[in-house]
């Protein structure tokens, strides 16, 4: 069996674009995958038709482990655009695989390793202000059945915070702990926006609210600065949705910089490297909760990781506060119900594109808002209000 063809195909969905990538073998079996990266779609497309393609044309897809192997070796440059274009691609290859034979994904990576799989909610505080905006919206994913949220109630802090913007930031993590009891979860995320004294300071502020954890609290890419703020906090340290490269999360396991790696499989390399940070983090006794900010066929294949790998506490989910067309792009699977993702059932992803849904949806560029200007809190999702 030999790739015959690679197709790509964009939709924009209100923030994003998804990028979605379709391989065909020569016996006719198709396989998905997502390349998805804010601002950067259409650059990932013109890598993975300038690059990728003649790389995976005529290649057994099944041949993962040595296939993806050589890529990342020869990316050689490294970073989120070439690494995303690989994660899309390994992840058409696993859909492949499972199709061939007759498996759901999360079968071929390990098997159940779980009796049920919880997800939290994210994306649900667009066009929230004052705190009782948040609270009120966090109430809504409460009555969705959630039972842990994530949310960042930072504004456009970088670096430092007015004592005014820090007393702000804590009105909004209290009113949303008091509108939801003390048996949600609350993730608290920083984005990467301040410096460690001062992600210490508003640590030790939020800490009588009992947040499950703080998400990147300062920049991703410094891991001693991680590390430093882990130690001057008792509340959980989740990052890692900014690292890219197998030995980056090395590192971030060594140092034990964390207590939640984060890895997003869309950007890191994809399931097979997925499955080997799994293992480091487990070695250090650090848990997974991957990062999934993206589209349909991305969470699909990180529902088939979580399912598979025990390591994994917990998944974000996105999709009941994206567009209303989001589940129109694919069909075949429900994915969730009550705050649980449902174990796949068909093999492969079980997913497959609607390609007509896609083309009512055209690409629109610089959909995504910066984190940094305040048009982002009122654009976050879907809803303005």
């Amino acid at each position: 069996m030999k790739i015959a063809k690679l197709e790509t195909f964009l939709a924009n969905c209100g923030l994003r674009n998804y990028l979605f990538l379709r391989l065909t073998t020569d016996t006719g079996l198709t396989g998905l995958g997502e390349a998805t990266l804010e601002w950067q779609e259409q650059t990932v497309r013109t890598l993975i038709h300038e690059w990728l393609e003649e790389r995976l044309v005529g290649e057994d897809p099944r041949d993962i482990e040595r296939l993806f192997g050589n890529l990342i070796r020869d990316q050689y440059q490294g970073g989120s655009t070439v690494m995303t274009a690989i994660s899309g691609a390994e992840i058409a290859c696993w859909d492949i695989l499972g199709k061939a034979n007759g498996q759901p994904i999360y079968k071929l990576l390990g098997g159940r390793a779980r009796d049920e799989f919880p997800a939290y909610a994210n994306g649900w505080y667009g066009g929230a202000i004052t705190p009782q905006d948040y609270a009120a919206k966090a109430m809504d994913v409460v009555n969705r059945g959630y039972r842990a949220t994530k949310f960042d109630p930072l504004g456009v802090a970088w670096k430092e915070m007015s004592d005014e913007e820090m007393a702000n930031a804590v009105a909004i993590v209290a009113a949303v702990r008091m509108a939801v009891g003390n048996d949600v979860e609350l993730m608290i995320e920083f984005h990467g926006r301040l410096s460690v004294e001062c992600a210490i300071q508003l640590a030790k502020r939020l800490e009588p609210y009992r947040p499950a954890w703080y998400e990147e609290p300062v920049t991703p890419w410094s891991l001693d600065q991680l590390a430093e703020v882990k130690a001057a906090t008792s509340v959980a340290i989740a990052a890692g949705e900014r690292l890219y490269m197998f030995e980056e999360f090395e590192r971030l396991a060594a140092l034990r910089a964390c207590d939640f790696a984060q890895p997003d499989l869309a950007h890191c390399g994809g399931l097979h490297v997925g499955k080997k940070i799994a293992s480091l983090c487990e070695a250090q006794r650090i848990r997974l909760a991957p990062h999934c900010s993206i589209g349909p066929v991305a969470l699909c294949a990180a529902v088939h990781f979580g399912w598979s790998t025990p390591a994994v506490a917990i998944q974000e989910n996105f999709a009941e506060y994206d567009v209303p067309w989001r589940s129109e792009l694919v069909h075949g699977w429900r994915g969730i119900d009550g705050a649980k993702y449902l174990l796949p059932e068909k093999p492969g992803l079980g997913i497959e594109l609607d390609e007509a849904a896609i083309a009512k949806h055209p690409y629109q560029k610089h959909a995504f808002p910066s984190l940094w200007d305040d048009r982002w809190l009122k654009q976050f999702t879907r809803d303005k209000g």
